[in-house]
């Protein structure tokens, strides 16, 4: 038997299987958590139309489970009503033996979307966009740190001192990784084909233990639906080899991981970002729109405490509110000269980020830019960290305050995103930085065991 025969059997053995089918009924609270419930055959046949009942408190409480407060709460939310998860079965699959999974959106009794639900946001941005005639075509860069430890030994720890898979030592595309790290890739990999989950490439990171894997382009929606699956295989493979998986922006006080998100706009099948000469006016327009909502898109992107540790100078992650030509130092950058693979890359978000409020976000950036015509500023063509006030190149907010106030300031991000969605975020926001500052977390520490026992198993 093959070595990847022998760890997929590793898998399926430790998984097991029961000859009783179930279906597990998946969706995103805003922390990009994926949540669920399994119902039977017989209760998902009789509900897939309907819905499924889900309290809307899961709209209310944190991620150690406490009731959110500090906002107005809407007439649908904090009493425990009922909402409706709708399954969307196009992306029903069978997940393992026994047991399909399914994705769906949050919907009101009324029969209109919650308005503050991550994949129903997407919809909407991306049914404006079809408005102009244009379909967007979305990739993601996904960052994770392995750790040698099981998740039960990591938890034992308090996801401290854990010993990264492959070695001690990070050099990014490095091929010299022990097996160990290569056998959980390749799994991870086997599991999304089984899954129908395209992927292009994955790859060593800057850190220890860090891995970058590269989902294929695809429309935005179905891009954060397999985006919050794989994260889920990430750690379901993880659990089945023994190891343990982070997704925090940064797991140790070393580098920290992005996600970074690839976008163009089609026309009739034609890439509208292309232009022999460089950017077309629509790639213009959307790197206007981009930067001009940065500042409070930045509260989305980088959603936790610990999100704004990661933006360190000359470490990797955007620091200014910049752009330029295949400049990878800057907070977008333009891909320009091919037909096919003219594109923005948007290098703003956290490892952290929910999937489809990270999309969402992209998408409003990319709309005001279009409707609005927004020009960009001047590009940045040398090394966009470390810039001098000088330069006239602002910062990114690097506090969660910070962010929270731009956001809250932003008449741009409330209209593509909606009042409802910006002032329970932002409210949220401040909940997880007051929870941080009470509860026992460090702002003077280069990584507070409160953020590692909040954070490395969340989203």
């Amino acid at each position: 038997m093959s070595e990847t025969g022998t760890i997929s059997s590793t898998i399926s053995s430790t998984i097991g299987s029961t000859a009783r089918r179930a279906v597990r009924l998946e969706a995103t609270n805003h922390e990009g958590s994926l949540l669920g419930k399994n119902v039977s055959p017989e209760k998902f046949a009789s509900g897939k139309e309907s819905g499924f009942a889900f309290a809307d408190i899961l709209f209310a409480i944190d991620l150690n489970n406490e009731i959110v407060l500090g906002d107005a709460f809407p007439e649908w939310r904090g009493n425990l009503y009922d909402i409706a998860m709708i399954p969307d079965l196009s992306t029903l699959v069978e997940w393992k033996p026994g047991l399909d999974s399914v994705i769906g959106d949050y919907w009101l009794k009324d029969g209109s979307p919650v308005p503050i639900c991550p994949r129903n946001l997407v919809k909407r941005l991306v049914a404006r966009l079809a408005e102009h005639g244009y379909t967007a075509t979305t990739a993601v860069e996904i960052e994770a740190t392995l750790f040698e430890e099981s998740v039960q030994e990591a938890r034992r720890r308090c996801y401290r001192d854990l010993t990264p898979l492959g070695g001690s030592t990070g050099s990014t595309y490095h091929l010299a990784r022990s097996s160990d790290w290569i056998d959980y890739m390749e799994a991870v990999v086997e599991r999304l084909e089984q899954l129908g989950i395209p992927w292009e490439a994955w790859t060593d990171e800057a850190a220890p233990g860090q891995t970058e894997l590269n989902l294929a382009p695809i429309d935005p929606v179905a891009l954060c639906d397999n985006w919050a699956r794989t994260r889920q295989i990430m750690r379901e493979v993880g659990n089945a080899l023994g190891h343990t998986v982070s997704f925090m922006a940064k797991p140790t006080a070393g580098f920290g991981q992005g996600a970074h998100i690839n976008i163009s706009l089609q026309r009739d099948g034609v890439n509208q970002y292309y232009a022999e000469d460089g950017l077309s006016e629509l790639m213009r327009h959307s790197v206007g729109g981009l930067l001009a909502t940065m500042a409070g898109n930045t509260s989305i992107a980088m959603p936790q405490i610990t999100s704004y540790r990661r933006l360190v100078d000359l470490t990797g992650p955007p620091t200014t509110v910049s752009w330029g030509v295949n400049n990878k130092t800057a907070a977008v950058r333009a891909i320009t000269g091919h037909p096919k693979y003219s594109r923005l890359e948007y290098r703003l978000p956290g490892a952290d980020v929910n999937p489809y409020l990270a999309l969402a976000g992209v998408l409003a950036g990319v709309l005001a830019g279009i409707e609005r015509r927004i020009e960009p500023p001047e590009q940045v063509t040398d090394m966009a960290w470390g810039l001098p006030d000088s330069a006239g190149v602002p910062r990114i907010p690097d506090t969660m305050s910070r962010a929270w106030v731009a956001l809250d300031a932003d008449p741009l991000l409330r209209e593509y995103l909606g009042d409802e969605f910006v002032d329970f975020w932002v409210a949220s926001r401040r909940w997880e930085w007051m929870e941080f500052h009470t509860k026992g977390g460090d702002p003077f520490a280069e990584l507070s065991e409160w953020e590692s026992t909040r954070y490395f198993e969340f989203p």
